[in-house]
């Protein structure tokens, strides 16, 4: 299955402009959020490089963002760039699995690969399994007691799009941690 981003966009826009007078944009650098501006009339969803992995992580960040949050740049949160020590690294983590648990599920609605990330290549080393086996959990949890509207609404368009199995259910998301490092989770 082809992946184009023009598509996502397209899927994306038709769910949330009319709505939510937001817009996905294929950005030339790092990813952003901006709220709508005298300059620009609308919320910007940037993504970084035009990368379909990119554009479904800032949305799930986008899903999980309430009202009032997505009225500040970037909603507000905190962020340490690539380079963080372990204790910062642990709390990128912590706020890290909801979203993450999102993209996981929009990329099985798209048909997608999903990988867990943990942006820190320069920076202190955690767990990647144990990392994942909380997004794991969390993903199974939101299949279990439903998304948000507007997660929902996304899955359904995604689903319908790349014609991949509704409703989601958890054996889309089987997963197991290897054996040697059950201990670290």
């Amino acid at each position: 299955m082809t992946h184009q981003i023009h598509d996502l966009i397209r899927i994306f826009d038709e769910s949330f402009y009319q709505t939510y007078n937001s817009k996905l944009i294929k950005g030339q650098h790092e990813p952003v959020y901006i709220p709508a501006s005298i300059e620009t009339p609308f919320h910007q969803i940037v993504f970084a490089h035009g990368f379909y992995a990119s554009a479904l992580h800032e949305i799930a960040h986008w899903l999980v963002a309430g009202e009032h949050r997505r009225l500040l740049e970037d909603y507000g949160y905190w962020y340490c760039p690539d380079g963080r020590n372990k204790a910062q690294q642990l709390e990128f983590e912590s706020v890290e699995v909801k979203p993450q648990a999102i993209e996981w599920a929009l990329s099985i609605a798209a048909g997608f690969t999903f990988n867990v990330s943990i942006d820190n290549l320069n920076g202190a080393q955690t767990c990647r399994f144990s990392f994942q086996t909380r997004v794991h959990k969390q993903v199974l949890r939101l299949v279990e007691d439903g998304f948000s509207e507007r997660t929902e609404i996304l899955l359904k368009a995604l689903s319908e799009f790349y014609s991949t199995p509704w409703p989601l259910m958890a054996e889309q998301f089987e997963w197991q941690c290897p054996e040697e490092f059950l201990d670290a989770v």
